[in-house]
């Protein structure tokens, strides 16, 4: 197991130039944490959506990532923002499409601590231990 300190992570979200995003989309419980995080680097705020389709062991327990909780009003009526949609992993990449697909009316870029997505800090193969 991969073990990632705290400071590993905010020196690699230092290294990236981003450009302006209105706001931060965290994919609910994994992505919040990374989320909190880029608020304070780009000093924008935060909302959260309840996307998914893993277990506690990151197993697929659905053939495709759903909303567990609606979206609240004022994620319903986005339109024409920069977004960044963030989680910690992105496996397969089916997360983060979704939540795309949800927000197909705004400019979305992804970012991701591990794995493939428009910003991702590291892309190891064994699992990670976080520091939170």
């Amino acid at each position: 197991m991969k073990k990632l300190t705290l400071k590993q992570i905010t020196e690699k979200i230092k290294e990236i130039d981003f450009p302006k995003f209105d706001l931060i989309i965290a994919i609910e419980r994994d992505g919040i944490m990374p989320a909190s995080l880029l608020k304070h680097f780009l000093n924008i705020p935060v909302k959260v959506i309840w996307l998914n389709y893993r277990d506690e062991n990151n197993k697929p327990i659905k053939k495709e990532p759903i909303l567990t909780k609606p979206l609240d009003k004022e994620l319903k009526t986005i339109k024409n923002k920069n977004l960044l949609i963030v989680d910690t992993i992105s496996k397969t990449g089916k997360t983060l499409n979704k939540a795309k697909e949800i927000f197909k009316d705004n400019k979305t870029k992804t970012f991701v601590i591990n794995g493939k997505a428009d910003y991702s800090l590291f892309n190891f193969k064994e699992c990670i231990e976080w520091p939170w």
